[in-house]
């Protein structure tokens, strides 16, 4: 039975778990959820996520929220982007949790204020302390990778993916590759691992289609 991961283009979490699963091997496909037009506050979607976020992915009887727990099930599944040790396992999801507290909530978040709100509503200063935030939080990325490939063992993994889930997206939120070298090399080599899409390739939805 084919994989379904309801999701959306514009949405980095929902990035995360779509490439986990292109990456992975396994047969999916996205389901677009209108996530501007409403979609994940309705009735009917709520039954799917009480939580109401995407994305989530749906496999037989098996239906999970969450981009950290969808790529753990995916890898889990697959035998692949998980890490070859017990130490490597853990390793994976102290970046995932640190990804989730210090990097993408505050990627996400900000983009969204400084990209897809009108402009006269953008909050400029709440803005400005989240993109300070996030030089903090692109400064330890770039230590750690001045070391190393990769941010877990010597092949990519769930821990690259869920770390980079924002940082291929065009849309200004106070990241800049050039600015950050390693940075910068380690997403090459995420980009030229066989089966990488670019979100807007991977999934349906983008801001041209709200043009």
């Amino acid at each position: 039975m084919m994989i379904k991961l309801y999701c959306f283009g514009e949405s980095g979490n929902a990035y995360k778990a779509a490439l986990a699963l292109e990456l992975s091997g396994l047969e999916w496909e996205p389901v677009y959820v209108d996530f501007f037009g409403g979609e994940t506050r309705t009735p009917e979607y709520r039954e799917i996520n009480p939580m109401g976020e995407a994305p989530v992915m749906v496999d037989g009887d098996i239906t999970l929220s969450q981009s950290g727990a969808i790529q753990d099930y995916v890898s889990s599944k697959s035998g692949k982007l998980g890490g070859r040790s017990a130490e490597e396992r853990r390793e994976i999801l102290r970046w995932q949790f640190w990804d989730n507290h210090k990097l993408s909530s505050t990627a996400g978040l900000t983009r969204f204020l400084n990209n897809f709100l009108p402009e006269d509503k953008r909050p400029q200063e709440v803005i400005a302390f989240n993109m300070a935030r996030l030089k903090s939080a692109y400064k330890t990325l770039e230590d750690e990778l001045s070391t190393r490939n990769w941010l877990v063992g010597d092949a990519i993994t769930i821990a690259d993916i869920s770390c980079c889930g924002y940082l291929f997206y065009p849309e200004p939120f106070g990241f800049d590759r050039a600015e950050w070298p390693h940075i910068d090399a380690w997403l090459t080599r995420i980009s030229d691992t066989p089966g990488w899409k670019h979100p807007y390739d991977l999934m349906p939805g983008s801001p041209a289609d709200r043009a």
